[in-house]
């Protein structure tokens, strides 16, 4: 798992928490410079000492020698949460230059699934076309995007269902927020939720 530099830490440190409640899932994590300096000033509560230990391996983004930077280290899969368009550029280009990019690149050659969560507004032509040219190569791009049908109540609730599509799409089983169960549900959630104000 890699956190880069674009705004949303909270995003990556949410689907740190989920996955480290599960014991059975080993996590690798990546923090660019630029994430840690964005962690210490978007007020998420955390510091990066506990970050790193949602963690079960860390590493420093400058190290090109690291076990990730290899295609032959066997992993399920790598998710980028937030990921920049620096970062995205860089995986597009197959500039490996960091080891956020070295990592994800060594993914899509050995064919393993890469997630990535794009976090910019608008997107520029360049923002699209790196983008389409990831999702071709089967890169999943799952921006985070809120979906009000479950009638969030709070910012954690809109972050826990991006939280929720990145674990189904990483196949890790989890409730961590209301699905879809037709529009009869939806409507009978939307009159409690009406109900509570």
């Amino acid at each position: 798992m890699a956190i880069s530099g674009a705004s949303g830490t909270i995003y990556g440190i949410r689907l740190l928490e989920a996955i480290h409640a599960n014991p059975d899932i080993e996590v690798h994590l990546v923090m660019s410079a630029w994430a840690k300096e964005n962690l210490a000033i978007e007020n998420t509560g955390y510091v990066e000492s506990q970050v790193n230990a949602l963690a079960d391996h860390v590493y420093d983004p400058r190290n090109m020698g690291a076990a990730i930077a290899s295609g032959s280290f066997h992993h399920d899969g790598m998710v980028i949460v937030p990921s920049s368009m620096k970062t995205i550029a860089a995986i597009a280009t197959g500039m490996g230059d960091s080891l956020i990019g070295r990592a994800a690149d060594v993914t899509l050659k050995e064919r393993r699934p890469l997630l990535i969560v794009p976090r910019e507004s608008p997107f520029n032509q360049i923002h699209l076309e790196n983008m389409l040219k990831l999702s071709r190569m089967g890169v999943e791009i799952i921006p985070p995007i809120p979906a009000f049908y479950n009638n969030p109540q709070t910012i954690d609730a809109l972050i826990n269902h991006n939280t929720m599509k990145l674990l189904d799409h990483l196949h890790i089983d989890n409730s961590l927020s209301p699905r879809w169960q037709g529009l009869a549900q939806a409507k009978m959630a939307a009159r409690e939720a009406k109900n509570h104000e």
